[in-house]
């Protein structure tokens, strides 16, 4: 079950968001396996000084169109991040025009007994998950 946690630059329209996270989900749904329904996903809009994501002296260049991706989920085999990591850029780029060096993702393993979906229970924990 992952949580999406994705930043970006204000300033684009309902249909460019939703097709966004869309492509997250699907991606998501394709390379980390889960099942149909587990969306967890939070935009957070931001004026542009509020996101100042450099390179890391990788010579990237950044656009007002970035896109900052975390995502809190079980742990995931590193063949299956790189899958992610690389559909995710390239339908981002494909379907919405957005530069893959403005993908950027950040992943932190967590394990089962890190979730409670409500009712006060640890769903993956009791086997309701």
């Amino acid at each position: 079950m992952p949580l999406m946690r994705i930043d970006v630059i204000k300033g684009h329209d309902d249909a460019y968001l939703k097709k966004m996270l869309d492509i997250a989900y699907e991606v998501q749904l394709a390379t980390f396996h889960t099942p149909q329904g587990d969306r967890y996903q939070i935009l957070t809009q931001h004026e542009p000084v509020e996101m100042q994501i450099l390179d890391t002296g990788l010579g990237i260049k950044r656009s007002r169109d970035m896109i900052f991706f975390n995502l809190v989920t079980r742990p995931r085999t590193t063949k299956d991040k790189q899958a992610f990591y690389q559909q995710l850029a390239t339908r981002l780029h494909d379907e919405l025009g957005i530069s893959k060096e403005d993908v950027i993702v950040s992943l932190v393993p967590n394990n089962d007994d890190d979730w409670s979906f409500g009712n006060g229970e640890a769903q993956f924990l009791n086997g309701k998950l």
